[in-house]
C-alpha cells in the first residue's frame, strides 16, 4: 500500500512540473510574439517550429541598400560629400545672380578690371559681425533691384591679411568702383544708416561710358598686394614713361632791318 502511494505522489509530482514547465515555456513564447522584447528567443523559437535545428537563419531586412551604406560613412564625411545637407550660413541666403563671394586677390583685382564701365560694389563683412549679419538682407535686395550693379563679398576672416594691405579695419566696409575712374567712395554704415548705402548707389549708379581703360584697384593698393608674403600675388609696376619736354624756342642768328628802322637807329646815333 505503501509503495503504490508512493508511485502516485511521484506520478502527480511529474505531470505537475511538466504541467508548469508549459505553462512557462507559453507564457515565453507568448510573450516574445506580442512584445517582441526577446527577439533571440523568438527567432529560437521560429527556427525550433520551421524544423531548421541547427542550421542559420537568414532574416529578411527591410532598409534599402542606400540606408545601410549611409550608417557604414560617418556623419561627419556624409556632410562633406553633400549626402547630409549642410547648414546655410546667413551671408550664403538671398544671394542674388550679380553677387559673387571673392576667393583671392587675384580673383578681386580681375574682378574689377573685368567689370568696364559696370558700377562695382565691394562688400567686406565678417561672419561675426552683428552688424553685417542684419545689413545682408537688405544687401540682396538692393543687389536684386539693381541687377545692372554688380556686388563682390570679401570674407574678412577668411582674407584678413588681404584686407589689411588694403586698409580695411572697420566693418561693414564698403567701396564703389567704375571703369577709368577708379574708386569713386568708400565708407563703413550700418543698417541704422542704410540710407548712406543707398545715396552712394543713386549718384553713381547712372550709366558712364569711358574711352580710357579700367582702372580698378590704386596703384599703391596694388603695389601693397604684391609685397604681402601672405598672398600668392604678383604685380609688376608699368613703366613710367619720361614726359617730353617742349622744344625752346629758336633764337634768329641774324636779321635785317627796315628802312624805317635804320632811320631810327641812325637818327639814335646822332
Amino acid at each position: 500500500m505503501a509503495e503504490v502511494l508512493g508511485k502516485t505522489n511521484l506520478f502527480t509530482a511529474c505531470n505537475y512540473i511538466q504541467k508548469k514547465d508549459q505553462e512557462f515555456s507559453g507564457r515565453i513564447s507568448g510573450f516574445c510574439l506580442k512584445k517582441n522584447t526577446f527577439p533571440s528567443l523568438n527567432v529560437k523559437s521560429q527556427a525550433l517550429r520551421s524544423g531548421f535545428n541547427g542550421k542559420r537563419v537568414a532574416l529578411s531586412e527591410k532598409k534599402s541598400a542606400n540606408d545601410r551604406r549611409l550608417r557604414q560613412v560617418p556623419i561627419r564625411a556624409q556632410m562633406q560629400t553633400g549626402l547630409i545637407g549642410k547648414t546655410q550660413k546667413w551671408w550664403e541666403k538671398g544671394l542674388q545672380q550679380n553677387m559673387k563671394e571673392v576667393t583671392s586677390a587675384q580673383d578681386l583685382v580681375d574682378s574689377l578690371l573685368n567689370a568696364g564701365d559696370q558700377l562695382v560694389i565691394v562688400d567686406f563683412f565678417s561672419p561675426g559681425c552683428g552688424g553685417c549679419k542684419a545689413l545682408h538682407p537688405k544687401i540682396c535686395q538692393l543687389a536684386e533691384m539693381n541687377p545692372d550693379v554688380q556686388f563682390l563679398q570679401v570674407n574678412y576672416e577668411e582674407h584678413k591679411s588681404m584686407c589689411y594691405s588694403l586698409n580695411v579695419h572697420v566693418l561693414p566696409f564698403f567701396r564703389f568702383y567704375r571703369g577709368a575712374q577708379g574708386r569713386l567712395c568708400s565708407f563703413s554704415c550700418t543698417n541704422a544708416t542704410i540710407k548712406k548705402f543707398k545715396d552712394a548707389l543713386a549718384k553713381h549708379k547712372p550709366d558712364q561710358c569711358s574711352l580710357a581703360p579700367t582702372k580698378g584697384l590704386e596703384e599703391k593698393e596694388l603695389l601693397a598686394l604684391a609685397a604681402n608674403k601672405d598672398l600668392s600675388f604678383n604685380y609688376t609696376p608699368n613703366p613710367v614713361q619720361p614726359t617730353p619736354l617742349p622744344a625752346p624756342e629758336e633764337i634768329p642768328t641774324s636779321f635785317e632791318l627796315t628802312e624805317s628802322e635804320e632811320k631810327t637807329l641812325v637818327g639814335a646815333g646822332r
